[in-house]
């Protein structure tokens, strides 16, 4: 049995990480302060340890890496508009933060660290599609905060004996995910249009996005941890896009109603379009996206509903 710790790991993306290692059989525990996250998102897994604790209280991640081999660093402040409106706690969290994760993996000894970055280290996209060497000009102080922590990671895969892989996911949607102003289009505009409410396009709608669904971005973290001797920065996407009215189209062939749509302006951080390269991490560790938008769009809705009837 092999033993992982996931930071983060009652949020979104983090349980459904945790969910596939406790279904191979292996012990996995999670740190979360549950400022984002959600305990019911583990409530299926009792085998887990869970530590209620922030990535900041470096006294309670020393003893929760004791004797792991993978450690998935999910903890974030995520989201443009987050960071915006407060870039000090931003990059407390994503910098300052991923410093103590990284302490702690050296002196437990974690032989790898595979860490969630984002696409937003980009900032606006000179050309299409992007792969992992185009320029990094982030246009927030979440896409700054991100960079600089998967440098870090990177930093110290060269200084010490402890592999690091950052994973710089596009537009991540699926299962768990649920409705935050501050989060991803998905969830924003399911939640919305099932309480009957209107939503706000901002632009034109005609920017494109490269989403990916979770299922693939689980299957990206598991082939990243078993590669051995494998290090970097790799692109995680599904490598096609479509537009924002396109997508409210297909919601709205989904959800029942018909949503009432209005345009506001464009919002500061906001990329134009965005479609991601994954060649590299296909070589590197097999990654290969599976899940159709059409069904993944499906699955989300069909667990959205659910949840909005429990809540």
């Amino acid at each position: 049995m092999t033993r992982y710790a996931v930071t983060g790991g009652a949020g979104f993306i983090g349980s459904n990480i945790v969910g596939n290692l406790v279904g191979r059989g292996h012990h996995v525990t999670v740190i979360d302060d549950l400022s984002s996250g959600h305990m019911v998102n583990l409530n299926p897994y009792h085998e887990v340890d869970f530590v209620n604790a922030s990535i900041l209280d470096e006294s309670a991640l020393m003893p929760a890496f004791e004797g792991v081999d993978t450690v998935f660093h999910l903890a974030a402040s995520v989201g443009n508009k987050r960071s915006i409106d407060n870039p000090a706690l931003d990059s407390k969290i994503n910098v300052l933060g991923t410093i103590n994760v990284l302490e702690a993996c050296r002196a437990a000894g974690v032989r790898k660290i595979v860490v969630s970055s984002s696409a937003g280290i980009f900032g606006e996209l000179h050309e299409l599609p992007i792969s992992e060497d185009h320029p990094v000009e982030p246009d927030s102080p979440y896409g700054a905060s991100k960079l600089a922590a998967e440098k870090l990671c990177l930093a110290y895969a060269k200084l010490y004996d402890l592999e690091a892989i950052a994973l710089r996911y596009f537009n991540v949607y699926g299962p768990n995910q649920r409705f935050d102003a501050y989060g991803n289009v998905i969830p924003i505009f399911v939640f919305k249009m099932l309480n009957g409410e209107p939503i706000t396009i901002f632009g034109d709608g005609d920017q494109t996005r490269d989403f990916i669904s979770v299922t693939d971005v689980v299957q990206a973290n598991i082939k990243a941890s078993e590669a051995v001797g494998v290090s970097g920065a790799f692109n995680i996407a599904s490598g096609s896009r479509i537009t924002i009215n396109d997508l409210v189209a297909h919601l709205s062939d989904l959800v029942p109603g018909q949503p009432s749509v209005s345009h506001g302006p464009e919002r500061p951080g906001d990329v134009r379009d965005s479609l991601a390269d994954v060649s590299a991490a296909r070589a590197a560790f097999g990654f290969e996206p599976t899940v159709d938008m059409a069904d993944g769009l499906a699955e989300y809705v069909r667990w959205a509903i659910t949840e909005a009837k429990r809540v």
